[in-house]
C-alpha cells in the first residue's frame, strides 16, 4: 500500500510540475513563419488558472489558463515581411521566439514523391550549396501515428533554408517555395508534412470518413488501439520475418557473408541502374528478398576514393576486394555515398560486390548513370552498364500484415501529422500522392474530394488553394494497348478539379520507367509554382498542358478539340508524328491509332483497323510514353479518355 501511495504521490508532482511549465506549441520556434495578412491563433501550456502575456512587437495581449494548463491567444495580422519577436512570459517564467518572418506558409503533403529529399534530386549538389535564402523558412512534421487526434507533434523546429538545413527537406517543396520567393519577392515558409508509401485515408480525419462504410470497422478499431504496442508487435514480427533475409541467403552462412568476395563467372548479367521488376528477368518481377550485384574496374593508380552508387533500394552492405566499405539500412531514398581508404584498392583489376535487401516494392540499385561511380584523385571511373547479379533469397511469405504501417490505420496520419497543426494558418497545400492507393482508382474519385474537403473545413479555409500533382509516368512501356490502373488513378485525380480552387500539373513527361521517384522534381517544383501564381497570386503562367474538350466523329475518323494550347498543339517528332492515342469501335477493343495535328487546337484520330469509332484515349497507360503532344511551352497533353467503361476490376460498390 505504501509503494502505491509513493507512486502516486511521485506521479502527481511530475504532472504539477509539468503544468506549472510555460510552453508554446511545437509549430511555433525560433525563425519561424506564419501567414501574412491573417490572424493567427497561439497557444500552450502554463500553471492552471495563472495569467499568460504575449508580447508581438510591443503588442500586448493577457490571456487567463484554463483549469486544464490550456492558454491560447490570436497575434495582430501583419503585412508580407514584417520581422518580430514574441516575448511570453507567466509568473516568474518566460520564454522568447526570435527571428520571426510574416510571409506565405505552404504545406507539403503526400508520400515518397513529396517526401523524396533535395540532396537526391537531380543537380543535387549545386543545388544544395546555392540554397541560402533567409527569407525561406522550412518545418519538417515528424512522422507520427495516433489513435486520436493529437493536440501537439512530439517535437520539430522551423529552420532558416539554407544548404545546411536543406538537404533532407522535400525537394519539390523547396523548388516550389524557392520559385515562388524569386518570382515574388515574398517570405514563403514550407511545411513539409508527408511519409512515404501511404494512403490517402490514413491522411484523413474520422469526420470526414464516417460516410464511407468501408472504413468504419477500422476506424473504430483504432480508437482503442495502443498504437506503441501495435508499434511493438509490428517491430517484433518484422524483425523475425527479416532474420530470414539471413538464414535464407544463399550468399551467407551463419554470419559470414560468402559471396563478398568470391568467383561470379557464372552470375547472371543485369545493367544497371535499374529496379530489377523492371530488368528483363521476369523471375525477379514482383519479387523481394536478397539480391548480390559484382563487377569489376580498373586503376592506374590507387589512392583515397569516393565511391558513389545513388539510391538503393532498401538496404544495401558494400564491399571492394572483399574489404566493407559502407552499408545503409531500409533508406529507399539516399545515395549511398561511401569514402574508401587507399588501402582497399589495388592498381589494375578491383573489384566491387554490393548485396541488396527489398522488403517491399521495387528492389535494387535504381538511380542516375552519373550517380554512379568511384572517385579516386587522378580519374572517375563509371560504373553503370553491365553487372553481374546473384538472388541470395526470393521471400516466400510476404512483410507481416501486422508490421507496423500507417496503412493499416485509416485517420492515423491526420490524427499525428495534420491535427495538430490545423488551427496554424497557411496559404495552400501542395500534394503529390496517388501511387498507394493506385489500384483502388475509383475508390479514390471518393476519397480524393473528401481529403481536400476535409482539410478545408480543419483549417476554417473553405477557399483553401490545393495543387496537386498527376502521377508520372512509370513501368514499362505497354506494346498494346491494355488496362492501365495508373491510368485510372490519374483519371481519379482530374476529376477532383470539380472542386474550386484546385489545380493539377501533369508529370507523365518527367518519369522514369525503371524508378518509381523521378528526380527531376525542379520542374514538378516549377509547374507547381506556376499553378499557384495563376491561380492564387493572379500572376498568369503556362502549367496545364492541352486538356480535352470535345470531340466528334468523324466517318473513319475522331476530331478531338483541346483547351489550353497555347500558341498552338506541337510535338516533339522531328516527323511531325503524333504517338500515344488509341481508337476503338463498338466492341471496345482499342487499337493503336495513327493521329495528326489538323489546326492550332484540333487533332484527328484514326485506325485502318477500325472502319467506325466510336471513341479514343490518350496516353492511357501506367508509362504513356512515347506519347508526345504538347503546347507551344511543351507543356504535355493531360491523359483522357471519351468512353466511360467500367474497366477496374475494384468493387466499387463497397462505397
Amino acid at each position: 500500500m505504501r509503494n502505491s501511495f509513493l507512486t502516486l504521490l511521485a506521479t502527481l508532482l511530475i504532472m504539477s510540475n509539468c503544468l506549472g511549465q510555460l510552453k508554446v506549441a511545437k509549430i511555433f520556434s525560433d525563425n519561424m513563419m506564419l501567414q501574412a495578412d491573417a490572424e493567427v491563433p497561439i497557444w500552450g501550456q502554463a500553471t492552471p488558472k495563472s495569467t499568460v502575456e504575449i508580447n508581438l512587437n510591443g503588442i500586448i495581449a493577457k490571456e487567463k489558463v484554463d483549469s486544464n494548463g490550456e492558454w491560447r491567444s490570436t497575434l495582430s495580422a501583419q503585412a508580407a515581411g514584417t520581422t518580430a519577436t514574441i516575448h511570453i512570459k507567466n509568473e516568474n517564467k518566460s520564454l522568447h521566439i526570435t527571428n520571426i518572418i510574416y510571409g506565405d506558409v505552404w504545406l507539403c503533403g503526400g508520400q515518397s514523391n513529396m517526401e523524396w529529399f533535395v540532396e537526391g534530386a537531380d543537380n543535387a549538389e549545386e543545388e544544395i550549396k546555392n540554397a541560402n535564402f533567409s527569407d525561406i523558412r522550412i518545418f519538417d512534421v515528424p512522422r507520427r501515428l495516433e489513435a486520436l487526434p493529437a493536440t501537439d507533434l512530439p517535437s520539430g523546429e522551423w529552420e532558416v533554408c539554407s544548404s545546411a538545413s536543406i538537404p533532407q527537406f522535400s525537394a519539390i517543396g523547396y523548388f516550389f517555395g524557392k520559385y515562388l520567393h524569386q518570382e515574388l519577392d515574398r517570405p514563403i515558409g514550407l511545411i513539409g508534412d508527408n511519409f512515404g508509401g501511404t494512403v490517402v485515408e490514413a491522411w484523413t480525419s474520422a469526420e470526414a470518413l464516417k460516410d464511407v462504410p468501408y472504413f468504419q470497422e477500422d476506424i473504430a478499431k483504432l480508437k482503442t488501439t495502443d498504437i506503441e504496442e501495435v508499434k511493438r508487435d509490428g517491430d517484433s514480427s518484422f524483425n523475425n520475418w527479416l532474420e530470414k533475409f539471413k538464414i535464407e541467403d544463399n550468399g551467407m552462412q551463419d554470419t559470414s557473408y560468402l559471396w563478398a568476395d568470391t568467383n561470379t563467372s557464372d552470375w547472371s548479367e543485369m545493367s544497371l541502374p535499374t529496379l530489377w521488376e523492371s530488368s528483363p528477368d521476369s523471375t525477379l518481377h514482383e519479387k523481394d528478398g536478397v539480391i548480390w550485384f559484382s563487377r569489376e574496374f580498373n586503376l592506374e593508380k590507387t589512392s583515397n576514393a569516393t565511391l558513389s552508387l545513388g539510391p538503393i533500394d532498401d538496404s544495401d552492405i558494400t564491399w571492394i576486394n572483399g574489404q566493407k566499405v559502407g552499408e545503409t539500412y531500409n533508406q529507399f531514398n539516399k545515395d549511398r555515398t561511401y569514402q574508401v581508404n587507399k588501402d582497399v584498392l589495388k592498381k589494375g583489376k578491383n573489384k566491387i560486390t554490393i548485396r541488396v535487401e527489398d522488403y517491399v516494392g521495387g528492389g535494387g540499385i535504381y538511380g542516375k548513370v552519373k550517380k554512379i561511380f568511384l572517385q579516386t584523385d587522378t580519374e572517375t571511373i563509371g560504373l553503370s552498364g553491365k553487372w553481374k547479379y546473384n538472388k541470395g533469397m526470393i521471400v516466400s511469405t510476404p512483410m507481416p500484415s501486422n508490421s507496423f504501417s500507417p496503412n493499416n490505420f485509416p485517420t492515423c496520419l491526420y490524427n499525428g501529422m495534420i491535427a495538430p497543426i490545423t488551427d496554424f494558418p497557411i496559404k495552400g497545400v501542395i500534394w503529390y500522392q496517388g501511387e498507394s492507393n493506385s489500384y483502388r482508382a475509383y475508390e479514390y474519385r471518393t476519397l480524393f474530394p473528401l481529403l481536400i474537403n476535409d482539410w478545408r473545413k480543419q483549417w476554417k479555409q473553405d477557399e483553401l488553394p490545393f495543387l496537386f500533382v498527376q502521377l508520372a509516368n512509370f513501368k514499362e512501356e505497354q506494346a498494346i494497348p491494355k488496362k492501365s490502373e495508373w491510368a485510372e488513378l490519374r483519371e481519379a485525380q482530374a476529376m477532383a478539379l470539380s472542386l474550386d480552387h484546385t489545380a493539377m500539373i501533369s508529370a507523365i513527361d518527367l518519369g522514369e520507367a525503371n524508378n518509381i521517384h523521378p528526380t527531376n522534381k525542379q520542374e514538378v517544383g516549377k509547374r507547381l509554382a506556376h499553378a499557384a501564381l495563376t491561380e492564387v497570386y493572379n500572376t498568369p503562367k503556362a502549367y496545364k498542358g492541352p486538356t480535352y474538350k470535345n470531340h466528334e466523329v468523324d466517318e473513319s475518323s475522331i476530331i478531338i478539340t483541346f483547351d489550353h494550347v497555347g500558341n498552338g498543339l506541337e510535338v516533339k517528332n522531328k516527323h511531325g508524328y503524333v504517338y500515344g492515342f488509341t481508337i476503338a469501335g463498338e466492341d471496345k477493343k482499342y487499337e493503336w491509332a495513327k493521329a495528326e495535328i489538323i489546326s492550332k487546337d484540333k487533332v484527328r484520330v484514326w485506325s485502318n483497323k477500325i472502319s467506325k469509332p466510336l471513341s479514343v484515349r490518350y496516353a492511357w497507360q501506367d508509362n504513356p510514353n512515347p506519347a508526345n503532344l504538347t503546347d507551344d511551352s511543351v507543356l504535355p497533353a493531360l491523359p483522357f479518355r471519351t468512353d466511360n467503361y467500367t474497366i477496374s476490376t475494384f468493387d466499387i460498390n463497397r462505397l
